[in-house]
């Protein structure tokens, strides 16, 4: 056997080579890959060609790229996708928040919920009581506001606690009738952007006319403007507690949103 390998010299093919071998029945083509959307019988080689400087040759990095073009890939992923209204996407609401009870004194007061004063209202809830009864209740010291509404039917469609239309309302305790989450109204914004600049405080504003029945008969427009703390419990219940700053003992807002 030392005899024979001693004598019998070595092929070629023993040398080591960069070239890449190619099959008798391989098909000459323009280039490395033709367009897989023009061509229905594409397949990909995994065969990763070099240059001669040993490099990624930069044309199959270019055919590459086109197999696994963006356009092509973005559709197939459904978490990737955006809604094209973004106005239908809830903004979330921080631990604190500015929170302002509004309306005229005998009409209806509003609760508008922002992130902060100059934001749009992530939540605007219509109470069932008036402003005058607010006031003499919150003139007592202690106002506990607990809005209920009813969980949906198993297999419906769910929705976040602020997305809930209508609510039962108890005020410290005696219930006063059904609160209503509405849409923002040209007289809502003047009132919001007449307190902008107030962070803590109390009083009345000019009224604007937007067209409903609510005129001086219902008196002036009175408002109140604080920062509040909220505390989620879980995706059913909510609590926003009103934020005594100056810490004089003012009067304790309490208000609760439970899914029951």
């Amino acid at each position: 056997m030392r005899q024979y390998e001693s004598t019998l010299p070595r092929t070629s093919s023993c040398n080591s080579s960069n070239k890449l071998i190619i099959p008798s029945n391989y098909q000459k083509s323009n280039s490395i890959f033709n367009d897989p959307f023009e061509d229905n019988n594409f397949s990909y080689s995994p065969i990763i060609h070099k240059s001669r400087a040993g490099g990624v040759n930069f044309n199959f990095l270019k055919s590459f790229l086109r197999i696994i073009s963006f356009p092509s890939i973005l559709p197939t992923c459904m978490w990737l996708n955006l809604s094209p209204n973004l106005s239908v996407i809830p903004i979330s609401l921080g631990r604190k928040f500015t929170g302002t009870l509004f309306g005229h004194r005998r009409g209806h007061v509003s609760f508008a919920i922002q992130n902060n004063p100059t934001s749009e209202p992530i939540l605007l809830i219509e109470f069932a009581i008036s402003t005058s009864a607010l006031v003499k209740d919150m003139s007592s010291g202690l106002v506990r506001i607990a809005l209920e509404c009813e969980k949906a039917p198993r297999g419906s469609r769910h929705v976040r606690l602020f997305q809930e239309p209508r609510w039962t309302m108890y005020c410290n305790g005696r219930k006063c009738g059904y609160a209503l989450s509405r849409a923002c109204t040209d007289s809502d914004w003047h009132v919001l952007r007449t307190v902008q600049n107030v962070s803590v405080g109390a009083g009345v504003i000019p009224v604007v006319d937007d067209g409903r029945k609510c005129s001086e008969s219902e008196g002036e427009l009175l408002y109140m403007r604080a920062k509040f703390e909220r505390v989620v419990g879980n995706r059913d219940s909510e609590a926003f507690y009103m934020m005594n700053l100056d810490g004089n003992g003012g009067p304790e807002l309490s208000i609760f949103l439970l899914r029951t």
